[in-house]
């Protein structure tokens, strides 16, 4: 029996199901772009690299958020990367998912209201500073198809993985559970819960905001209809106020668009 406390025992909470279809699925429906969900004024890609990175420089006024360069001990390879901010180099570290969002979408993802899912998209717990180019071949596999080459990391990597998804309310698929579990009973069973201490909770889920009503214009409401056989001519707003005829309304007897500069249905105001 898995001794409490330990990512073992954290497993066995996993609810096990199938994937889901990947249909609808939009990295923006995790928020677009990063958010600063712990509301300490720094976006969470920077609040990574603050995390994760050494010997880091700072972008001056921006009160040591924006990182300008660092050093990079790469947990997926163990390997060490220089970072430096710039269009060319910025991608040599990427902020990865350790539940991809994909992966989360289409194991129960879906389900969570778009706070929730902003939420998770800039969740400490679930964002690691790696290389950019392993990153990008992790791609959205899970434990069944994906593992850091850095064997050390693997057991904390599948620790992440694992309190990520119990966090969410999201579940494995058999493949991915026994892969994890593999892991574990192999090289650490006794590998603690990682701690949670990002400062991010699961908010509660928001009730979307109804949908907004267009506003009503001038014209749609209440307009006359045109009159049939009328021979109304107005020359000009001067002419349409000594007839008494202002404010002229779309569908009035007379009615010129050339009184409407505005273009919200009335004219000669």
């Amino acid at each position: 029996m898995a001794s409490a406390g330990t990512v073992l025992a954290q497993l066995e909470t996993i609810p096990i199901k199938g994937r889901a279809p990947k249909t609808g699925y939009d990295r923006d429906l995790f928020g677009n772009g990063w958010k600063d969900p712990d509301r300490n004024g720094c976006d969470a890609r920077n609040d990574m690299l603050n995390r994760d990175l050494t010997e880091k420089a700072h972008k001056p006024g921006t009160q040591g958020c924006v990182v300008t360069s660092g050093v990079l001990a790469d947990p997926f390879t163990a390997t060490t990367i220089n970072f430096v901010r710039g269009n060319a180099t910025s991608t040599k570290v990427q902020i990865d998912h350790v539940v991809a969002l994909s992966d989360a979408w289409q194991k129960g993802a879906q389900q969570l209201a778009p706070n929730q899912r902003e939420a998770f998209g800039n969740d400490p717990l679930n964002l690691l500073a790696v290389d950019g180019p392993t990153n990008g071949s992790k791609g959205d596999g899970d434990a069944a198809t994906w593992l850091p080459s850095d064997k050390s990391f693997q057991c904390e990597y599948v620790g992440l993985q694992t309190a990520v998804k119990a966090k969410y309310g999201l579940w494995m698929t058999q493949a991915e559970h026994d892969a994890i579990r593999r892991i574990l009973i192999a090289s650490c069973p006794d590998q603690p819960v990682p701690a949670d201490d990002g400062g991010v909770l699961v908010p509660v889920a928001a009730e979307p905001a109804p949908a907004a009503e267009a506003p009503t214009r001038p014209q749609d409401a209440a307009v006359p209809k045109l009159s049939t056989g009328t021979d109304v001519f107005y020359q000009n707003c001067s002419a349409v106020r000594a007839a008494g005829a202002a404010p002229i309304r779309a569908g009035d007897p007379g009615w010129d668009t050339k009184f409407d500069r505005d273009s919200d249905g009335v004219g000669c105001e």
